[in-house]
């Protein structure tokens, strides 16, 4: 082999991996330490697992996903999702995208048309603003937290999900908050907030005040969509946020 077929070579290897890291990228997996994997590991054991005495409920179809020990073996169960009616419509599964071993989870509704298309989490309007949250806001990226969804199917017309249809992905986020065990989730909007903390309470009296799920501490806030159409709550969510700021840092300390 010459020297330019060599290279040639070489060149497409890497345009491969390159390609390859992407995918994994947009399905919310990355490399993790061994250092990093092992105090998580301990950490799990340490406060018992999230889906401890509901796991036969939740998983009575899924055992691999139950079984997961990462996120990509996650992904890998969940496959071509066929559980609930919002399979028919979808172009993509969103998954969930971010840093595996993040300490900072924001966990929003679902999945709108932009990001339906790309695979990925809160990339269109209100994804740019959460964006301006975490990296305007905060001093993060978007790289440094995890960011998922209680369902990972668009629901048509980016009408609300149904009480089935969050059932269908409610196992799956509790896995994935399993699996990341971060400090502090942004539980993001109505469902989200319902959802996690298995409440009818309105999100306007719970937002801003601290709650505990499974031992991880929850701020519900405003969802960014709404803050599209409702600008003057901005200041709200921002009061939420120094919250969360402060709360990273006291820990970080």
């Amino acid at each position: 082999m010459d020297l330019d077929s060599e290279a040639e070579e070489l060149a497409a290897v890497a345009v491969a991996l390159r390609r390859h890291l992407e995918q994994r990228r947009r399905a919310g997996i990355s490399l993790v330490s061994r250092e990093v994997a092992a105090k998580r590991s301990a950490e799990l054991a340490g406060n018992g697992s999230l889906l401890t005495g509901v796991e036969n409920d939740l998983f009575a179809d899924v055992n691999p996903a139950y079984e997961a020990r990462s996120l990509e073996e996650l992904r890998a169960a969940i496959g071509d999702c066929r559980r609930c009616k919002l399979c028919a419509g979808r172009t993509n599964l969103v998954f969930g995208v971010g840093n595996p071993s993040a300490r900072l989870m924001f966990v929003g509704e679902g999945p709108g048309r932009d990001e339906d298309l790309q695979g990925e989490p809160f990339v269109g309007r209100a994804g740019q603003l959460l964006t301006d949250i975490i990296a305007k806001g905060m001093g993060l990226k978007r790289e440094d937290v995890y960011i998922a969804n209680v369902v990972k199917c668009r629901p048509p017309d980016n009408r609300n999900p149904e009480p089935d249809e969050v059932g269908s992905c409610e196992p799956f986020l509790k896995k994935q908050i399993e699996l990341i065990r971060p400090e502090i989730i942004v539980a993001l909007g109505k469902f989200a907030v319902q959802t996690l903390l298995q409440s009818k309470v309105p999100i306007t009296k719970l937002r801003g005040q601290w709650h505990s799920y499974h031992g991880i501490k929850l701020m519900p806030t405003f969802h960014p969509a709404y803050l599209l159409r409702n600008p003057g709550d901005k200041r709200l969510v921002w009061e939420d946020i120094k919250k969360v700021i402060e709360a990273l840092r006291c820990a970080g300390a």
